[in-house]
């Protein structure tokens, strides 16, 4: 399509003041607010500005002239205003403030709709560098062992380093069935890590419930899809019927979602009347969502880690100063922002999405980049956050280095003690190793080859999805139990 200057420009800008959707999450979701007090408010703080000034107008019709006119190369020109629109959002310096082109604009309402393909993991951008802010559950990103706040480096040998996070996530995304090989950087790690993962589609069911024999139910959110409260609706109902005596909700690695669906959960075990969240805009006017519900009668506990973010932290919140919620874990993520959509104005299919106002919790707490602290803090078992094994070369003894480092880790937490966890391969490292080989059947050589890596890495997963061994959901079960 082609337009000339001034007219393009104009229009990018002046077409900006309709169609809105607010949304409210780190992994670029939509929600439609159930009243239409927070729309009408972003559409008017949007058509507030008047548009370009001649100055304005003469200074970039300018520049686009002497790129028509003076630039050694040919230019294209829908290419030229995708960057004019993305430098725009990019000077607002907010990491969740951007344009997206048409194919990214895709991925967005996929990703809405909880189908997608790629890696599973939300990330964000945090001074020039692309952080993993939590890898989905169940998904190739966790799989790898990729852990809320890695930082990524590259991806296939692909500098991340300088890009937009629209580029960067074109990177790390892709075809069902290909390759990323991530290289992260870690804290606590002296080196960076390189992880190897296999893109997958992401499994759309966001709700798993059961009912335990003690008669505490769990159930985890893996994020906030349009489809979730009504999910969780129906897997409530059914433990409720079942005789459930208390509520765990497991919102650990949840990166957040729809904010309807976050409210019509919440507002299940909130008063009438009562406060959920509050929306607070750049004049410091306050909208506050009120629960329609009820209450429970059971205790109820929120399980969440450093990856809960936003809809997370909100649903967090709201049942701990609402529904005297016990909350357990590790200090949430710290994503307190809201963010509006202009989804249909710039008709190409692409669209900008633009931070608004700050969420607050019922009492006014603003959680923004420090998170809420649990009531009861329980960090992970160290098998859960170890990273997993990308061996270039069998590691033997008097070896030194992070992969010797990480064998460690799992070969003490699996019950072999190496006395060391510092990546020094000694003696006793070798011996356990030796121990783990000819319990699972295999040649005893007391190295770590190939086949001696997968095994120890099937051994871990193993381990960590027997339920006994997860410290914060057993913590979790008896704070509810206690009540």
């Amino acid at each position: 399509m082609y337009f000339k200057g001034r007219t393009v420009f104009v229009l990018l800008l002046m077409t900006m003041v309709a169609s809105v959707l607010v949304t409210l999450t780190i992994g670029d979701q939509v929600f439609w607010p159930a009243n239409g007090k927070q729309a009408s408010l972003s559409a008017a703080s949007a058509s507030e500005g008047a548009g370009l000034s001649r100055k304005e107008e003469s200074k970039i019709n300018a520049v686009l002239g002497l790129i028509e006119t003076k630039y050694f190369k040919d230019i294209d020109r829908d290419e030229l205003v995708d960057g004019a629109v993305r430098g725009m959002m990019e000077s607002l310096d907010d990491p969740y403030s951007v344009y997206m082109e048409e194919d990214v604009a895709k991925q967005f309402s996929e990703s809405i709709e909880g189908s997608f393909s790629g890696i599973g993991a939300e990330v964000t951008l945090e001074k020039g560098k692309v952080v993993v802010v939590a890898p989905i559950k169940g998904s190739p990103a966790e799989r790898a062992g990729l852990l809320a706040k890695d930082i990524v480096l590259s991806v296939n040998g692909d500098k991340l380093d300088g890009l937009t996070l629209n580029d960067a996530v074109a990177k790390i995304r892709g075809p069902k069935g290909t390759k990323a090989k991530l290289r992260i950087e870690r804290v606590g790690n002296t080196q960076p890590i390189d992880l190897i993962l296999v893109r997958d589609d992401i499994d759309v069911e966001t709700v798993y419930a059961n009912l335990r024999s003690d008669g505490v139910g769990v159930i985890e959110i893996r994020q906030f899809s349009l489809n979730t409260a009504d999910r969780f609706k129906e897997e409530l109902a059914k433990l409720e019927k079942q005789g459930m005596k208390g509520l765990v909700i497991d919102v650990r690695n949840d990166p957040g979602g729809v904010l309807p669906v976050v409210v019509e959960i919440a507002q299940q075990f909130i008063p009438k009347g009562e406060t959920i969240v509050q929306v607070e805009d750049r004049d410091g006017h306050r909208d506050k969502t009120e629960s329609q519900g009820g209450g429970k009668t059971y205790p109820i506990a929120v399980l969440m880690n450093k990856g809960s973010a936003s809809a997370s932290e909100i649903l967090a919140g709201a049942l701990q100063e609402r529904a005297k919620a016990v909350l357990v874990g590790e200090t949430s993520y710290g994503k307190g922002t809201v963010q509006v959509s202009y989804n249909k104005t710039l008709g190409d299919g692409s669209l900008v999405k633009m931070t608004i106002a700050k969420w607050l919790t019922p009492d006014g707490n603003w959680i923004h980049q420090k998170g809420i602290k649990p009531t009861v803090e329980v960090q992970p078992p160290k098998l859960y956050t170890v990273a997993r094994l990308t061996l270039k070369d069998t590691l033997r003894k008097d070896m030194l280095g992070e992969q010797v480092r990480n064998a460690q880790v799992m070969l003490t937490g699996l019950g072999y003690a190496t006395q060391r966890d510092d990546g020094y391969f000694n003696a006793s490292t070798e011996q356990s190793v030796k121990n783990f080989q000819s319990n699972t059947g295999l040649p005893v050589t007391g190295e770590i080859d190939a086949k001696t890596a997968v095994a120890l890495e099937q051994a871990v997963v193993k381990w960590i999805k027997d339920e006994k061994n997860d410290k914060q959901l057993l913590e979790a079960i008896q704070a509810v139990s206690r009540k």
